[in-house]
C-alpha cells in the first residue's frame, strides 16, 4: 500500500549530511538492482512456461460486435493472458497485480 507523508511523518523523518544519504542510496541501489536482476529472472522463466491450446471458441464483444480471440487478434498465432486482481472495493488494482503491470 502507498503511503504518503504527513506534516507528522515528516518532522519525524531523518535528515541527515550528503555524505551519510550517498552510503544509504548506495546501499539501496544494490537491492534495487538485486530485484531488477530477479524480476528479470522471473519474466525469461514466465516467458519459457508451455502454452495451452485453446480449444473452446470464446466469442466476446469487441469494437465489431461479437468476435472471437482469433478475430480480436487479427489472426495471430499466439497470444498472452494476464490474470489481474481487484482490490475488494472493486475501485483499482490489486498492489501485486498492479506492480507487475505497470500504471494503467
Amino acid at each position: 500500500m502507498i503511503t504518503y507523508p504527513t506534516s507528522e511523518s515528516l518532522e519525524l523523518h531523518a535528515v541527515v549530511s550528503n555524505e551519510q544519504w550517498l552510503i544509504a542510496r548506495k546501499e539501496l541501489l544494490k537491492k534495487e538492482k538485486e530485484l531488477t536482476r530477479l524480476r528479470d529472472e522471473i519474466s525469461a522463466r514466465r516467458r519459457e512456461l508451455p502454452w495451452v491450446r485453446v480449444k473452446k471458441n470464446h466469442v466476446f464483444e469487441g469494437p465489431n460486435g461479437r468476435e472471437t480471440l482469433a478475430d480480436l487478434f487479427e489472426g495471430a498465432a499466439s497470444c498472452s493472458f494476464s490474470i489481474s486482481c481487484l482490490v475488494p472495493a472493486g475501485k483499482r488494482g490489486c498492489d501485486g497485480c498492479s506492480f507487475l503491470g505497470g500504471p494503467p
